[in-house]
């Protein structure tokens, strides 16, 4: 890798902590096929991996909030990101759990840094679509119930109508 390379790495791994609201760091000591797998599942649930250079993070992440992470690069590592804060840690941890040569190291969520306990708390998260889905189901179900309401007399009356009905009939 010569120099404009690696100067293109450092701005497109910022950039990563910049753009996306979490970054999962990782100790990426997977096989090829092992790590494949791993960037399907992440690819499914929205979010992206990438082994980095540990130098090239730490330069690329110095000056920033996220900075407190650095540590976290040693040895073989790599970085699980997403837009949608849950995706990526709940894609990695999914994985460890199947696979225990993958160890979650920590992450960073915005300006907040997270340790292995943090990105694991965040994957037990409900993902957007269960918040959407949940909202969707709170501000339905009043308008559900007023219904109910308002057919309920009719429903009844008409109860009442086929019991005379049937009276008269007998």
């Amino acid at each position: 890798m010569d120099r404009a390379q690696k100067a293109a790495m450092v701005e497109w791994i910022g950039g990563v902590f910049d753009k996306n609201a979490v970054v999962v760091v990782a100790n990426g000591g997977l096989s090829v096929a092992e790590m494949s797998e791993l960037r399907g599942e992440l690819r499914k649930a929205g979010a992206n991996m990438k082994v980095v250079k540990n130098r090239l993070a730490r330069i690329a992440i110095s000056g920033k909030p996220s900075e407190k992470i650095a540590d976290l690069f040693r040895g073989p590592t790599a970085i699980a990101y997403s837009e949608d804060p849950v995706a990526a840690a709940k894609a990695v941890d999914s994985y460890a759990k199947k696979n225990p040569k993958l160890a979650i190291l920590g992450g960073a969520m915005g300006e907040e840094t997270l340790d292995d306990a943090g990105v694991k708390a965040l994957a037990a998260m409900p993902s957007r679509e269960e918040l959407l889905a949940s909202i969707v189901q709170t501000i339905m179900s009043p308008a559900a119930n007023l219904v109910g309401a308002v057919t309920a007399p009719g429903a009844q009356i008409a109860g009442v109508l086929e019991t005379l009905e049937k009276r008269e009939a007998a």
